[in-house]
């Protein structure tokens, strides 16, 4: 029997060209992780505050998680393929078409719903394939897959501020979109899952264990308070790294008092990196520690880096670095916790199913982040207003997961 080939190569080796296919996709994906580089030229295009200037990157964010809800039953009938092929056509079309917006609503319309659907569609493919060719790696293939989507502003935010340059805001939007759609519809073509029955050469399947007391289906979560509290704590956890993301730009700039090219050439791909590198630290933190004591310790983190920002950052380049780095890698911190969470309480037969629906946390951090850091810097002039109810909200979260998320049968985290 003739050896099988994937991509080219004998199995065992082509399968790691999926998780490069996937770390592609993630890196073009991510480019919306960049939005605040745009939100100082689009106020001036448009003589718009700074809630109008967000309300593009909320909906698109906010549209990612409810995607990312719904597309399951999709990759189900249609396969990564054709469900990947899909959600890339709609991500470049979002981008090329916000460069013909006239107004904030309309670039909403187009770059929000558009764009961050197609990412809700497309995110899950390249996540499922490496899930499927490596039973063996699977954590190590899916944190490589999505490292992506972390760094993408350590390559995004440069070109989009020396595009914004030279070509203009909007014109910039479909000069990105014609490439997404272009590169996301190509890397989505060679995804597929492997054969029936394939498994690496050497590797056993664990015996299988049976549902399990912990091993419940969506009903059966959300008649569960542990999954209202967990869905809570993600969403505050994700609605400071979230909101920081999309004021980043500006916050350098009035606040911190730094030049827009510092703060998009240096200051933006750092914190890219420490988003990226959240996933894998507090992916072994959650291991090491279990899920509770990694979102106390992340809690921990954003409290005191948003009471640090709140009481010295005005005119702190120094300050407005650390703290911001904080803020950036407690969300990738976020997008390994809440997954493990997930698996930890309620099992891992109907995970897909379950983890989509606590994964729309993500988009309502999203939501609540740019609605109350637009308004408060709308209303006092100032972003240093918004640091204060982030102190509370981890506060809360830190509350919350140290008397809600306890395993069944737990006294202990």
């Amino acid at each position: 029997m003739a050896e099988m080939r994937v991509l080219g190569l004998p199995a065992e080796k082509g399968r790691w060209g999926f998780v490069v296919l996937g770390f592609l996709i993630n890196l073009c994906m991510g480019a919306v992780y960049a939005f605040s580089v745009f939100r100082t030229p689009l106020e001036g295009l448009w003589a718009i505050g700074a809630t109008q200037s967000g309300l593009p990157y909320m909906v698109f964010l906010g549209m990612f998680g409810l995607g990312m809800a719904l597309a399951g039953g999709i990759v189900d009938r249609w396969g990564p393929r054709r469900t990947g092929v899909l959600g890339g056509f709609l991500v470049g079309a979002g981008w090329l078409l916000a460069g013909l917006s006239t107004n904030v609503g309309v670039l909403t319309l187009l770059y929000g719903i558009i764009g961050g659907a197609g990412v809700g569609i497309l995110y899950g493919c390249p996540i499922a394939v490496s899930t499927r060719w490596f039973p063996d790696r699977r954590g190590l293939a899916v944190g490589l897959t999505v490292t992506g989507f972390g760094l993408s502003t350590l390559v995004m935010a440069p070109v989009m501020r020396q595009l914004i340059k030279t070509a203009g805001v909007l014109s910039t939007f479909s000069i990105l979109g014609g490439a997404f759609l272009v590169l996301l519809v190509v890397l989505s073509l060679p995804l597929r899952y492997p054969p029936q029955g394939w498994s690496p050469a050497g590797w056993t399947p664990p015996a299988s264990k049976g549902r399990g007391r912990g091993d419940v289906d969506r009903k059966g979560m959300v008649r569960d308070a542990r999954f209202y509290i967990l869905w809570a704590v993600y969403a505050f956890g994700c609605l400071a790294g979230l909101m920081a993301i999309g004021i980043t730009q500006p916050v350098g700039e009035q606040v911190a008092g730094l030049s827009p090219d510092l703060i998009a050439g240096i200051a933006m791909p750092l914190f890219a990196l420490f988003n990226a590198a959240g996933r894998p630290l507090f992916g072994v933190l959650t291991d090491r520690l279990s899920p509770r004591r990694a979102a106390l310790l992340s809690f921990v983190l954003i409290l005191a880096a948003a009471a640090a920002f709140w009481l010295w950052g005005q005119n702190s380049g120094p300050l407005f670095f650390i703290v911001f780095a904080l803020l950036w890698l407690n969300l990738g911190a976020w997008l390994a916790i809440a997954p493990t969470a997930t698996a930890s309480l309620f099992g891992t037969v109907h995970y897909g199913k379950n983890y989509g629906l606590v994964f729309t946390a993500y988009g309502t951090g999203a939501i609540l982040g740019m609605i109350l850091s637009g308004l408060l810097r709308d209303a006092t002039g100032t972003y240093l207003s918004v640091f204060p109810p982030v102190m509370g909200l981890a506060g809360a979260g830190l509350l919350l997961t140290w008397f809600g998320l306890r395993p069944a049968g737990r006294t202990k985290g």
